[in-house]
């Protein structure tokens, strides 16, 4: 795929002149291949032809130059390119294939935290600071790989209470705490 931009080197109109050295100047930065063909060389008669049939006059009664082409596909005049230009969209005005751009999703965010940091053992550094305060915040939350030894140790105080409860004449279904009597 070759840019063609059709240009006139003999025009007396000096805004025409800025309009192509423009087009080729914005193409050269971009590192855009294209070839440059002046409608007024001898020989040109079949180029500057397929310009006038194929592109879109405006002002006249036939396009004038500068003209850009992908090819045999007619891309716009200066006026579409110059836009295209200003909106960074100047590959798809040019019917150039756009380049494959990796999708790259950014970390989730939760409560204003990104989660992309490691900590040496995998896990986050902030969700281990979000389980340390919801642990804190929240007294019935107990670790899985601490069930086990905490349920059984729960269970053995509370036989113990119990058992002095029963002791003290308590027999815990009446609300009084501890024994002792009751005036």
């Amino acid at each position: 795929m070759v840019i063609k931009v059709y240009t006139s080197g003999i025009s007396g109109n000096k805004e025409v002149k800025k309009r192509q050295q423009r087009i080729m100047m914005i193409l050269d930065s971009k590192g855009i291949k294209y070839e440059a063909i002046d409608i007024t060389e001898p020989g040109k008669e079949l180029e500057k032809q397929f310009m006038q049939d194929n592109a879109k006059a405006k002002d006249s009664k036939h396009p004038l130059p500068p003209q850009i082409f992908n090819e045999e596909d007619y891309c716009g005049d200066y006026d579409g390119f110059d836009l295209a230009n200003e909106n960074d969209v100047l590959e798809a005005f040019l019917k150039l294939p756009l380049p494959a751009t990796p999708v790259i999703e950014p970390p989730p965010v939760i409560n204003g935290t990104h989660y992309d940091e490691k900590d040496t053992d995998g896990i986050s550094p902030d969700i281990e600071r979000n389980d340390e305060i919801i642990n804190a915040l929240v007294p019935n939350t107990v670790d899985s790989d601490k069930t086990d030894e905490t349920d059984s140790a729960v269970n053995e105080d509370q036989e113990v209470e119990e058992g002095k409860d029963e002791e003290n004449g308590d027999d815990g279904g009446d609300g009084d705490v501890g024994g002792g009597d009751a005036e």
